[in-house]
């Protein structure tokens, strides 16, 4: 998995809506048995699953890129031309209250895991759960774990960007 050019992006859902793939087209909201007349429709996520993610970063450029993962909460959006799209000022409606482990080697080489309470409200952009440098060529496993907590909203995207070299 090509790491983003310098300033640029790439987020893969993680729980996505019928109304908001983000031009994905890929629903990831489990089908529903039983639906009743006062319920959303389809506006739940996979509540209790397991993510156990694994990405396989790589830099093929000539430099050393900086490098952040995060969990967001954007806006909902079909779009398939828009960025993803987040509030300033933030809402109050909570959408996302969890845990998130994250594990990678640091910039030393040492496996580090970190663990992250998140409450992110709707429309948040997410802060790096982890930075590190990546040399020309490097190769980087990271492993982001999390249970969709039963009291989310859904959508939420994990995001790896670059960052701009100052």
């Amino acid at each position: 998995m090509t790491i983003p050019a310098a300033g640029e992006t790439f987020s893969c859902g993680i729980s996505t809506l019928v109304g908001g793939t983000h031009g994905t087209g890929q629903v990831q909201t489990a089908p529903m048995i039983r639906r009743y007349d006062d319920t959303a429709y389809a506006a739940h996520g996979n509540y209790g699953v397991h993510y156990d993610l694994t990405l396989p970063l790589y830099n093929p450029t000539t430099e050393t890129q900086m490098v952040n993962v995060a969990l967001e909460t954007p806006i909902k959006q079909s779009a398939t031309n828009e960025a993803l799209r987040f509030f300033e000022p933030l809402p109050t409606a909570t959408f996302f209250r969890g845990t998130v482990q994250i594990s990678y080697k640091d910039d030393a080489g040492l496996p580090r895991t970190k663990y992250f309470h998140l409450v992110q409200k709707r429309g948040q952009q997410g802060e790096p759960l982890a930075t590190f440098a990546m040399p020309a060529g490097d190769r980087r496993f990271v492993n982001v774990q999390l249970r969709y907590p039963p009291d989310a909203t859904p959508p939420q995207v994990l995001t790896v960007s670059t960052q701009v070299s100052p």
